[in-house]
């Protein structure tokens, strides 16, 4: 029960990644807000509120979602940006359109959130943030140009937010998946090794410890999650 009383906002709540790490910080103790641009479940899970249709690259919208949150688990110890997207597109055959999607989606909802997440963090006095960069953004193959430069943009966004807010009892790092293991990635590449893959537990395991206060010294890291790929 790592997070036991915990108040934990997780951002991109109900895709596959998100979806376990709502589970996750349920099962460590948490009461958490799940939020995402999709439609709100239509069954009720304990210890969650879903806030769903948030575009959280509004500032505005994500603003408003947060102090949602915040009001309903009556403050806010910690934030995860899970929403994300991914294209893989070359240079010479795609879209720079490509380039303005991800950097939105993956990179500006950060912002955004963390943005709105800021006060209520500092009021927490033990605030967390967690971010999802890449394996990618630190070295990008043919065709990633786009999805390695949003995550290294998260990557930095970590850094540079990490300094900012180290005097003020907030804690901010990210992890850097590989390939995960969900159905969509498998549909993709159905001759793939799945089991060398990072499974959406595992990367929420992670992102638990570094919620907790066993991580209280630990800020600006941005971690491997790689599984065995």
């Amino acid at each position: 029960m790592e997070l036991l009383g915990k108040r934990i906002a997780v951002c991109g709540a109900f895709g596959a990644l998100g979806a376990a790490m709502v589970e996750g910080a349920v099962a460590a103790g948490a009461r958490v807000a799940a939020i995402d641009r999709a439609a709100a479940p239509a069954t009720s899970v304990a210890n969650v509120t879903a806030i769903g249709g948030v575009d959280l690259a509004d500032t505005a919208a994500a603003k408003t979602a947060i102090d949602a949150a915040a009001k309903a688990l009556g403050g806010l110890d910690g934030l995860v940006n899970i929403a994300g997207t991914f294209r893989w597109e070359t240079l010479a055959d795609g879209s720079a359109d490509t380039w303005d999607l991800l950097y939105r989606v993956n990179l500006r909802t950060a912002v955004a959130a963390s943005k709105a997440a800021i006060p209520h963090l500092i009021s927490s006095g033990a605030g967390r943030i967690v971010n999802i960069s890449a394996a990618g953004s630190v070295k990008a193959g043919a065709g990633m140009g786009a999805y390695a430069a949003s995550k290294s943009g998260v990557a930095r966004l970590t850094e540079a937010l990490a300094e900012e807010l180290k005097e003020r009892g907030i804690t901010v790092n990210a992890i850097l998946p590989s390939i995960i293991d969900t159905a969509a990635n498998r549909a993709d590449m159905p001759k793939a090794d799945f089991s060398r893959w990072v499974s959406p537990a595992q990367l929420a395991d992670v992102i638990v410890f570094l919620l907790s206060d066993r991580a209280s010294a630990v800020t600006g890291a941005l971690l491997p999650v790689t599984g065995r790929v």
